[in-house]
């Protein structure tokens, strides 16, 4: 191994440790390379079941969920993006756009809290508020046309031995959501498998500026490449209306944490343009130039974003670095019974 993959090992050990946490149940599922360190956040009282998993696949395609029928959590993270739209602002089931950037939900089984701003304590209460504010859901209108279909009969009492509800739908989505695990990368296979072929020489460039220089790892510890904390980068600071993030009275009400959001995950991020909670950089590179440079001054930008004086070769293979932390994730969209 070289001393490169020595170091990040050893940090990626470090790190795993850390991102234990005690709402933890067995996880019975198999998690890809790369990622058998950190585990899921899982309510022991409501463990995950294959039968949990098979409904909330087949009810994050169903648009039935939706006031107009016409939308499903899929029509925001279609899998076929990387579980993002792409779009920087996406719209609700009414039209009106959002004032914050979809992320991908590709292991957010792992986060404690959710949102840009962290103001939802578990998956699912991130579920449910997004259920009925993105799509207009009413979970008891939504519940009654699901029990009126044989298939989701069955599959409400094979999974609950209970029929259709808010509190049932909401906890087979959060079921299916935690098995969206993406790994098995370049950089997985170049460090767990010691595979030294894997990286590229500019890659590996990329990856000494990360753990150096550049010090992305600080922010974006592995093996999830986030620490699963908030900062201020300054993003989006200089609006007319700031979006107080973190510090909003939705979120925390500190103003400590005024303007912060949440540390997104590197993994497929080459994929899931455009970036930051508002969307408004729409390269990976751009976005790599911005934080590399110390992101944007403002009364709480966080100490930890300095300018680095990367060079553009520099940027060039951070970016080519970041690139390698793309999973090889395969999904079939499943049938919706009629």
């Amino acid at each position: 191994m070289s001393r490169i993959a020595l170091t990040f090992a050893l940090a990626l050990l470090c790190a795993c440790g850390k991102n234990q946490s005690p709402a933890i149940a067995k996880d019975p599922f198999a998690p890809p390379l790369g990622l058998d360190g950190p585990a899921l956040i899982v309510d022991a009282l409501d463990p995950i079941t294959e039968e949990k998993v098979a409904l909330g696949r087949i009810l994050f395609f169903d648009p039935r969920l939706s006031a107009t029928s016409k939308m499903s959590c899929a029509t925001c993270h279609p899998p076929e993006k990387s579980w993002v739209d792409g779009e920087a602002l996406s719209a609700k089931f009414d039209g009106t756009k959002n004032t914050r950037n979809t992320p991908s939900v590709m292991n957010v089984g792992y986060l404690e809290k959710l949102y840009w701003d962290g103001r939802a304590p578990t998956l699912e209460k991130n579920i449910v508020a997004a259920w009925k504010n993105q799509m207009g859901g009413k979970p008891d209108e939504v519940a009654k046309s699901l029990q009126a279909v044989p298939a989701y009969q069955a599959m409400f009492k094979k999974a609950f031995a209970a029929p259709a509800s808010e509190d049932t739908i909401g906890r087979a989505l959060g079921a299916f959501l935690r098995t969206l695990r993406t790994g098995n990368s370049a950089f997985d296979r170049f460090i767990t498998r010691q595979e030294p072929t894997a990286l590229t020489a500019d890659q590996q460039a990329g990856f000494a500026l990360y753990n150096g220089k550049a010090g992305c790892v600080v922010c974006h510890q592995p093996s999830l490449f986030t620490d699963r904390g908030f900062h201020n980068a300054g993003i989006g600071m200089d609006a007319a209306k700031p979006d107080p993030g973190a510090g909003g009275e939705k979120a925390r009400n500190d103003a400590k944490f005024i303007g912060a959001f949440k540390t997104p995950t590197l993994r497929n991020v080459s994929r899931t343009a455009p970036y930051f909670h508002d969307g408004s950089v729409a390269s990976l590179r751009e976005a790599v130039k911005l934080m590399a440079s110390g992101g944007k001054d403002n009364p709480n930008k966080d100490p930890l974003l300095l300018d680095r004086k990367l060079s553009d070769q520099e940027i060039d293979q951070l970016v080519l670095f970041l690139q390698s932390l793309d999973g090889t994730d395969a999904f079939t969209r499943p049938s919706v019974p009629q």
